[in-house]
């Protein structure tokens, strides 16, 4: 265990510092997941009805929505980044704000697209 872990407080820009991490690691399952669709397409009708079975599980549709929550998560990170490179929002009130509004930010877009696809019949 990295000994800063026991040095500093847990606090937001810590935390999404984390959450973006993680994010990476999820979009990287996201395209394995795209891949393998594309494989099971080319691979004809069977293999690509058995793939839009799995993802089409409550696990799979849980996996895609959190895919989707760290996409738009990473989407809100990065402007946030941007901001940084140009030197603005480090002050603690601004940084910390901009860290829950990027966590809000891929919450409630997702939840905005899913709930867009269950409208249009989609899921």
């Amino acid at each position: 265990m990295s000994p800063h872990l026991q040095v500093w407080r847990w606090h937001i820009t810590m935390a999404t510092s984390i959450l973006h991490r993680a994010s990476i690691f999820a979009l990287y399952l996201g395209l394995l997941l795209l891949a393998g669709w594309l494989v099971a397409l080319a691979a004809g009708a069977e293999a690509s009805d058995a793939y839009s079975a799995v993802i089409g599980s409550p696990l799979g549709l849980l996996v895609l929505f959190g895919i989707s929550v760290m996409l738009f998560f990473n989407m809100a990170y990065n402007i946030r980044q941007a901001f940084w490179d140009l030197g603005h929002g480090f002050e603690l009130k601004t940084a910390e704000a901009t860290a829950w509004a990027s966590i809000a930010f891929g919450i409630v877009a997702a939840v905005a697209l899913w709930a867009g696809l269950a409208v249009r019949g989609v899921l």
